[in-house]
């Protein structure tokens, strides 16, 4: 009943924005404002938010520090990691306050708390006194409810708006970092800060990236800072996690950490959940998992894998969500085709809607015809079996999206699934019967 009710309000109806707004206010009220007491950092963005709010939290306990992270794929609590179920990038202001003061009494001097327009729409960031906000690009999301770009991008900006008059602490400044290179900058820059930091390729930028290098293995790039040059070398692949290297660089400088102790976390680093994460096989190829769910995001993942030497054909599974912005399904159906050689359409989170007609929306940015390096397998198993029975020596399978999310949502329940563990129950079947044809 609840459900239906909240189907039959709109999203930006006032009384469901006052509604969220007022859960926010008795969620502080009841847990003592924890936040108050730590340094908030918020990480908004279309893409990179959980990688850069992973980066952070990570290097920030290998310095020592203890800190609360909540992402949309994981939870950290000083030593604990849980994995977020959710389904929520930001989650509601009762389950987040509780997080905080949980945090509060466990010690953690820092917050990483990555945040979506949605949150920052429904006001569940209400109340929180906010130290550091990072702005890592936009590109088109979520139009279901902002409608415009525009709008999606000044929904965005309420967060750094409201950094500079959150309550004030004597230990840190009101600091926003900006990304040059991200479309509507302009919007942020032009808001009053205590510190304003920017990064990117720009020569304007405080943080200037020169010198990239990569392939499958490492990323090599220089750091451009204050006319010190800061060397780093990481296994984190693809031009997108540098410039999620380089936002989480400046929250470290703003932390006044050294830029020796730096280069020595970053290198410590190996990886980051479901973002290019490789799954080891036997069979002579390679897998990729990633959370790649924009057009903008598809386009960078699939460029670094079509730059990596010596590779052949790229294989990518990819799906769109159900009861999300449709608008962006034939683009990106588009943007996959163009870059992989073959492609497999099938199943995501379905909600409300219809695998067909979900499928039938990607499709329509596809040129290919069906079986002509083009397959549709609705059903999700199916679709990875496929890629990873067709893959060859040194072809790559990308499977995008899903990355570690432990639950299928379809029209009726959700269902227990995980993509890594179906990629290895497959990779066992492929072994086990090559094995005994070999015999």
């Amino acid at each position: 009943m609840l459900q239906k009710l909240k189907k039959m309000i709109a999203l930006d109806n006032p009384f469901r924005l006052y509604y969220h707004q007022l859960q926010a206010m008795i969620a502080v009220a009841i847990n003592h404002n924890p936040s108050k007491n730590m340094i908030i950092i918020w990480v908004t963005g279309t893409n990179g938010k959980t990688t850069t709010s992973n980066i952070i939290a990570r290097w920030l306990r290998q310095a020592g520090k203890k800190v609360f992270l909540f992402s949309t794929v994981n939870i950290i609590i000083d030593d604990q990691e849980f994995t977020n179920n959710s389904k929520m990038t930001s989650p509601n202001p009762f389950t987040l306050q509780k997080l905080l003061a949980e945090a509060r009494e466990k010690w953690c001097e820092i917050a990483i708390i990555e945040t979506s327009s949605h949150s920052i729409f429904m006001h569940r960031n209400w109340g929180l006194d906010y130290d550091i906000a990072v702005l890592t690009n936009i590109t088109q999301d979520h139009l279901d409810l902002h409608k415009t770009m525009q709008k999606y991008a000044e929904t965005k900006l309420r967060l750094f708006k409201g950094l500079i008059i959150s309550k004030r602490k004597k230990w840190i400044k009101k600091t926003a970092i900006i990304n040059l290179e991200s479309d509507y900058k302009d919007l942020f820059l032009a808001e009053t800060y205590d510190s304003l930091y920017t990064y990117g390729k720009d020569m304007s930028a405080n943080i200037r990236l020169e010198n990239i290098t990569s392939d499958i293995d490492a990323t090599n790039f220089d750091v451009k800072i204050a006319g010190n040059i800061i060397k780093i070398k990481t296994s984190l692949r693809g031009t997108f996690n540098v410039y999620n290297i380089l936002a989480s660089i400046w929250v470290f400088i703003a932390l006044n950490l050294k830029p020796k102790e730096i280069e020595k976390i970053i290198a410590s680093i190996s990886w980051v959940p479901w973002r290019m994460e490789e799954i080891k096989n036997k069979e002579g190829f390679k897998i990729f998992i990633d959370y790649a769910h924009t057009g903008d995001a598809l386009t960078q993942v699939l460029n670094n894998l079509r730059d990596i030497q010596g590779r052949k054909k790229i294989i990518t599974v990819f799906w769109a969500t159900g009861d999300r912005d449709k608008t962006k399904r034939p683009e990106m159906g588009r943007i996959v085709s163009d870059l992989s050689d073959i492609v497999v359409l099938t199943q995501d989170d379905d909600y409300t809607e219809k695998t067909e007609q979900i499928i039938k929306d990607v499709a329509h940015g596809i040129e290919r015809k069906e079986w002509e390096d083009f397959w549709i397998i609705p059903d999700r198993k199916e679709a990875i079996r496929t890629a990873l029975i067709m893959a060859s020596l040194n072809d790559i399978v990308l499977i995008a999206w899903k990355w570690d999310e432990h639950t299928l949502m379809t029209n009726f329940w959700p269902i227990p699934w995980h993509d890594k563990e179906v990629v290895l129950e497959v990779l066992q079947w492929i072994d086990e019967n090559r094995m005994i044809s070999n015999e």
